[in-house]
């Protein structure tokens, strides 16, 4: 590997829910839009492989929950998007944080595991949210 830093960023294909996933980021997790490019902002208008995609749907988007940046599309604009083989980990200071976190996650969503005392977090939960992403809540061991 010639990279002397390489780094792994998850994307996220939404297929045609890219906004509305993000306003729901934006909301329960106070995520924030760090670039948003639609369809046709593309000087190309078909891309290879994908064939005409509608203008206003997202192209490429990168928002930040905390430190983590994360970048999103539209896809190919199915509506119907399929998260499957992994998950993202919302770690959070307190206890009280993970309840809020894993109670707006979950709106309209599939809880997996609901959210307790494990042995390796005072609360720990799995669940899908409406868009299908899998989360886990967590918060870090009392000293």
């Amino acid at each position: 590997m010639t990279t002397e830093n390489p780094t792994i960023q998850p994307i996220l294909f939404f297929d045609g829910r890219c906004d509305e996933a993000l306003d729901f980021y934006k909301t329960v997790l106070g995520a924030e839009i760090i670039l948003m490019m639609r369809n046709k902002d593309n000087p190309e208008p078909t891309s290879p492989g994908c064939g005409p995609m509608p203008g206003d749907k997202v192209m490429h988007a990168q928002f930040r929950i905390g430190n983590t940046v994360v970048m999103a599309c539209d896809g190919r604009c199915s509506g119907n998007p399929v998260f499957e083989g992994f998950g993202l980990t919302l770690n959070v200071p307190t206890e009280a944080e993970a309840e809020a976190s894993f109670a707006a996650l979950c709106d309209g969503g599939q809880v997996m595991m609901p959210l307790a005392q494990t042995f390796f977090s005072p609360r720990f939960g799995m669940l899908t949210d409406k868009f299908g992403v899998w989360w886990m809540i967590r918060t870090e061991p009392r000293s």
